[in-house]
């Protein structure tokens, strides 16, 4: 069934070419059904700035999320070639529905380098194969949900996630906002250096916001809190191959003014530090009758 499900997401980034630096991609489909996800958004966008690289991978890239997105109708994403360099090439995307912007990211993609290295340390954490997996805590908790909400929120997703943090989403008490989890495209891929970059962009909008709220025992299911993505920034360290397990360690530095700010290194289970991530996203108080 999760075979499915990335088979699903695999056609969501498999985005057309409507002219030399215009594309189209699906709105429906990803994790959401109610509004596009962030993750599904970025990741397309990505895909439709590689599509007009060639031979350079992305090393950063980062977008700001300007209006929901619909997932009835499809998004129209325009390239900007803003610089073709002897090492450096530079992409800016702009994503439209209903004529009006959604998103828009800037990326940076360079040629193959060699130089110093070092690296922070993978911090320990339980294997994943000791944890329980996504479907399990999400059954656990479909419980609590509205019936007309279980089928979406308990249908197969593309990415296999293993919280080693996890929280009750129905009944959350104040935490640390530290927060880790293991995850990985949901079925044996063989795609290229591209595609895993766009499929982690997708995944690293997973989770990352909750960080922020965790301190204050809320979350999106007790109806306290607005919470979305303002922007998304991700740099790419390492080659990656997304269906083996990564950890994805978190932490929210600060929150206030209706905004927490959210950071994440994500580590290949041998270790090396292959991305970091940083979200600033909305965090404002539902005012209750």
């Amino acid at each position: 069934m999760s075979a499915g499900a990335v088979e699903d997401l695999l056609r969501l980034l498999d985005i057309e070419r409507l002219e030399v630096d215009l594309f189209r991609g699906q709105g429906e489909g990803g994790e959401n059904s109610n509004r596009i996800f962030g993750g599904h958004v970025i990741a397309q966008a990505l895909a439709a700035a590689y599509r007009t690289v060639e031979d350079r991978l992305c090393h950063s890239l980062h977008a700001y999320f300007i209006r929901p997105g619909d997932p009835s109708i499809p998004i129209i994403f325009e390239v900007d070639r803003s610089r073709d360099g002897g090492s450096f090439t530079t992409r800016r995307v702009i994503a439209v529905q209903h004529g009006r912007q959604i998103l828009n990211l800037a990326a940076s993609f360079q040629k193959e380098e060699e130089g110093w290295r070092h690296q922070h340390d993978m911090p320990e954490s339980p294997p994943p194969e000791t944890l329980p997996g996504r479907a399990e805590i999400r059954a656990a908790f479909a419980a609590n949900l509205p019936e007309e909400k279980r089928a979406h929120f308990l249908r197969p997703r593309a990415i296999d996630v293993k919280e080693c943090d996890s929280v009750d989403l129905a009944n959350p008490e104040k935490c640390s906002d530290y927060n880790r989890l293991w995850f990985k495209v949901a079925a044996p891929l063989d795609e290229a250096p591209w595609l895993q970059h766009c499929l982690m962009a997708y995944a690293s909008d997973l989770s990352l916001l909750s960080s922020g709220s965790r301190p204050h025992g809320i979350s999106w299911i007790t109806g306290e809190i607005m919470a979305a993505s303002l922007d998304h920034a991700m740099w790419f360290h390492e080659p990656i191959r997304f269906d083996d397990w990564h950890l994805y360690e978190m932490d929210s530095p600060f929150a206030g003014g209706a905004r927490s700010f959210n950071r994440g290194k994500i580590f290949s289970r041998d270790g090396r530090l292959v991305a970091s991530v940083a979200q600033e996203g909305l965090m404002r108080p539902i005012r209750k009758p």
